[in-house]
């Protein structure tokens, strides 16, 4: 069991969420302002995606990053920023012509998905290890071994901490794999990724398999979507791991009760606490992952 424990909350997400709950934020103002309600209620980390404020669909846009980490940090509240840098791996596969890329795709190359983490520098962003039939339908999500090293080699040049996000088994493998080839500095930090089709299931002893390949100094977390998402705060604790909730992948907090993020996160907590630990403040969560000094 994991009784310190780095409580963090993904923001808004890429998904097609906007219409489903009025609490996903979509502008970089409501990003920023659910990001600091967050940190207020707990959060260790806030996990940041942007979108385009008049479609509401996810973006790569530098400016719009740049806003919400300028907002978050002219608060003066102390939350530890990690930025994906997991968009632009989709390609969309219509079966009726495979060659050509379909409406949905938005694929570029692994320098080009780090641009904003160039600009900014955060002290965390993610890496995405791999490739993955991203749900039903035709789309994919496309991390290559060598895209997946080329971004490692540049996230660490930067001096910014790769959060590495697994999927699968075989993105696990990869990833010790870019630990053992020194591009990742140590202590590597994993994030699991339960439940999205087609990856690995929510099922505690699939989580039981992927931590039992970590590198034995390993930082982890782990979360599932959906109705899963609660449970699996107290499966990651139990088995001696970190927690994520948000707004990106679960929009409930109860059944038919629409949740912010702040709210997620303030649950969250309640669950930590009730286990016997605790939630760790923004510098000891530095100290836990092996933050770069601010």
């Amino acid at each position: 069991m994991n009784t310190e424990v780095v409580l963090t909350c993904a923001l808004t997400g890429a998904g097609d969420t906007t219409r489903k709950s009025e609490h996903v934020p979509v502008t970089p103002k409501e990003i920023a302002e659910s990001g600091i309600e967050a940190a207020m209620a707990g959060a260790t980390v806030v996990h940041i995606h942007v979108r385009d404020p008049e479609t509401g669909q996810g973006s790569r846009q530098t400016s719009y990053y740049a806003e919400v980490v300028e907002r978050i940090e002219a608060s003066g509240v102390d939350v530890i920023l990690n930025l994906t840098a997991g968009m632009g791996g989709d390609l969309d596969v219509p079966d009726s012509d495979p060659l050509t890329p379909g409406p949905a795709t938005d694929l570029v190359g692994a320098k080009e998905r780090l641009v904003h983490i160039e600009q900014i520098r955060p002290e965390i962003c993610t890496l995405d290890c791999g490739t993955l039939n991203f749900g039903d339908g035709s789309s994919i999500y496309i991390g290559t071994p060598e895209m997946v090293r080329r971004g490692a080699e540049r996230i660490k040049h930067l001096g910014v901490k790769p959060e590495l996000e697994t999927f699968d088994t075989g993105q696990v493998w990869l990833a010790n794999q870019l630990y053992a080839e020194g591009l990742l500095d140590g202590p590597p930090l994993y994030q699991l990724c339960m439940g999205i089709p087609y990856g690995a299931p929510a099922e505690p002893r699939v989580l039981q398999g992927m931590v039992d390949m970590l590198p034995a100094n390993a930082q982890w977390a782990s979360f599932a979507i959906g109705r899963m998402q609660f449970p699996w705060v107290a499966q990651s604790v139990l088995l001696g791991g970190h927690v994520r909730v948000r707004l990106e992948d679960n929009l409930y907090l109860a059944k038919g009760l629409k949740a912010t993020n702040a709210q997620l996160t303030a649950k969250a907590k309640e669950i930590i606490e009730l286990l016997g630990a605790r939630v760790l403040t923004p510098d000891e969560g530095r100290a836990k992952l092996g933050l770069r000094t601010r």
